[in-house]
């Protein structure tokens, strides 16, 4: 069972409709699923579960930074973990990176910089997102854009982040996470 965890500032906000949904639509053609808003995760959700997905948000919708302590399960979890925009942020901020501001709006060109489950040559994806990393120690770089970092990988456990939106094009990535890792 996946567990979607909706990143949005309050649950069953505009939001969820935008940036969880879609993950939602692909998802229930491979696996079942439970979605929880952020603040609502349980251990027995965590336990329950073989693969997360943290979804994105809108660019204004940064409530989730406020809380970096909820996410500290991160640290711990052996199970592979997805990280959407929003996502990816806190998975940074979880393990020591550095958000930087960085608007981009739009079709990026994605450049392939190492090999990995989820993806495998430079392609072009959707982006919406007011912040970028500059990676810890703890991650890998798997792909980049002229302007940032667009997706990482943790160096000993399943855990992935992509600043695009593989939920709004580029979806065989978020079939790629549920099938392939």
């Amino acid at each position: 069972m996946i567990l979607v965890i909706d990143m949005n500032w309050k649950e069953d906000s505009l939001g969820f409709y935008e940036f969880v949904v879609p993950i939602l639509t692909i998802a229930k053609k491979l696996d079942d699923f439970v979605v929880r808003h952020y603040l609502k995760i349980t251990s027995q959700d965590l336990n329950r579960c073989s693969k997360i997905i943290l979804s994105g948000t809108a660019l204004k919708d940064n409530a989730f930074l406020s809380n970096p302590e909820r996410f500290q399960w991160i640290k711990e979890i052996e199970k592979p973990i997805l990280g959407i925009c929003a996502g990816m942020e806190i998975l940074s901020v979880v393990f020591g990176a550095a958000l930087n501001e960085s608007l981009e709006i739009g079709m990026t060109m994605i450049q392939t910089v190492k090999v990995n489950p989820l993806f495998f040559c430079d392609f072009k994806a959707y982006s919406l997102h007011n912040y970028c990393i500059t990676p810890s120690d703890y991650f890998d770089i798997l792909a980049k854009s002229a302007k940032n970092v667009q997706a990482i990988k943790h160096k000993n456990k399943k855990i992935y982040g992509l600043l695009f939106h593989p939920e709004v094009r580029n979806q065989e990535i978020l079939i790629n996470f549920i099938n392939k890792v």
